[in-house]
């Protein structure tokens, strides 16, 4: 039965993973959130290319700077085009229904997108635009047809390396799994030590009843 269980799962796992993407195979972001020159990086392009439009309300600039190891005042001078206090939330100036009329739809907030959609989606996404001239904006995206957002990284994909770009990308991925999920390493760190906790609160449980029962007369 065991047996029969892991087959289907394996058989199943790449047409989940289609699914996911619109019948279309999505790659392997493959990040990691502990790289805090990765996620330096990931806020970099985040604030230039994608706050302009999306918003990040559920994250603070001096969370972002304490979590990634940077100063208040490199967040102020390279990061901050929008406010002026550190301790504000990633918030647009873009009017909503301004945004609406231009885009046929206000553009989402992105604090929760790769906890919505996945790491990969997301990764796939950004990397997934192709030209189409039967639309608003001359381009399409393989994961998510018909979506309204311009190539907003169509320069940076033009004047690079197909790998250096890919690697941007993953970089940026990082970021919004990291606004996502702030705590996360952290969760993972306390969880260890949690299970760690557990084992030896099993072992001790099981000596202590061996030692309560050692003298109960068995029937």
């Amino acid at each position: 039965m065991k047996k029969l269980i892991l087959a289907f799962l394996l058989a199943a796992a790449p047409v989940l993973g289609m699914a996911a993407g619109g019948n279309v195979q999505l790659d392997d972001a493959n990040i990691d959130l502990t790289d805090k020159e990765s996620l330096q990086r990931g806020a970099k392009l985040f604030m230039n290319y994608c706050l302009s439009c999306h918003s990040a309300k559920y994250q603070r600039y001096n969370r972002m700077a304490r979590d990634l190891d940077m100063t208040e005042d490199e967040v102020k001078q390279n990061l901050m085009f929008t406010t002026d206090k550190i301790g504000d939330t990633m918030n647009i100036a873009m009017d909503p229904e301004d945004a609406a009329a231009w885009f046929g739809a206000a553009p989402p907030d992105l604090s929760v997108i790769t906890r919505a959609r996945g790491v990969d989606w997301v990764y796939t996404y950004l990397r997934g635009f192709e030209p189409d001239e039967s639309r608003p904006f001359g381009v399409n995206n393989k994961v998510f047809p018909d979506v309204g957002m311009p190539h907003v990284l169509w320069k940076l994909q033009k004047d690079q390396a197909v790998e250096k770009f890919d690697s941007d990308m993953r970089d940026l991925t990082a970021f919004m799994a990291y606004v996502g999920e702030p705590i996360a390493v952290e969760r993972k760190r306390i969880g260890t030590y949690v299970l760690i906790f557990i084992a030896i609160f099993f072992v001790l449980s099981y000596l202590l009843k061996k030692e309560y029962w050692k003298d109960v007369p068995k029937h």
